[in-house]
């Protein structure tokens, strides 16, 4: 997964990207970072406050922020937004009760000053669930199609499966390549 996207920047010049990990409580943030760091996620706990990971290879370290999603931490996310690279989203395709909440979240995050023309990408999370909406549905509500101030992508993807995870991360390395020219 996250391997093979940092073997392809080999040879680049030391870089250090800082990357935040948001989302509502339970869409499968840190399932998905776990995923990202090749750990075991067969038992995850709800994240109060914040986990960072950081891989280092060939001279490339990625710093995931992954920051607790319930309402009582939300305010607290502006907080960690300064020097971003960029911004993954993490939605629960299952829980269309919460669509309107997650897409207000997400409108106010994108209207930071700090997250300006930051890159973004949706994971549409637990698509391995029958009662998931696709992902171009979610994009569709949540107006993805009219952010003209960055590059924002969704994908459709299962945390706990890894399905679609590998797709989100090479258009991560695709913005981190793009960037350097």
């Amino acid at each position: 997964g996250l391997l093979s996207v940092i073997q392809r920047l080999k040879g680049s010049p030391e870089q250090e990207l800082r990357i935040v990990l948001l989302g509502l409580d339970n869409a499968g943030k840190t399932t998905l970072l776990k995923r990202l760091a090749s750990e075991e996620v067969s038992t995850i706990t709800p994240t109060q406050g914040f986990n960072i990971k950081s891989v280092h290879s060939h001279g490339f370290k990625l710093n995931v922020w992954d920051i607790g999603g319930q309402r009582s931490i939300r305010p607290y996310w502006r907080k960690y937004l300064g020097s971003t690279d960029l911004l993954i989203y993490v939605i629960d395709s299952a829980d269309q009760k919460r669509f309107e909440e997650t897409g207000q979240e997400l409108a106010e995050l994108t209207e930071e000053e700090s997250l300006t023309g930051v890159p973004l990408l949706v994971f549409a999370n637990k698509q391995d669930l029958v009662t998931a909406a696709p992902a171009a549905e979610i994009a569709e509500g949540l107006s993805l199609h009219t952010y003209r101030d960055r590059e924002w992508q969704i994908q459709a993807c299962s945390a706990l499966s890894g399905e679609g995870v590998q797709d989100g991360m090479n258009w991560i390395s695709s913005q981190i390549m793009n960037r350097k020219k």
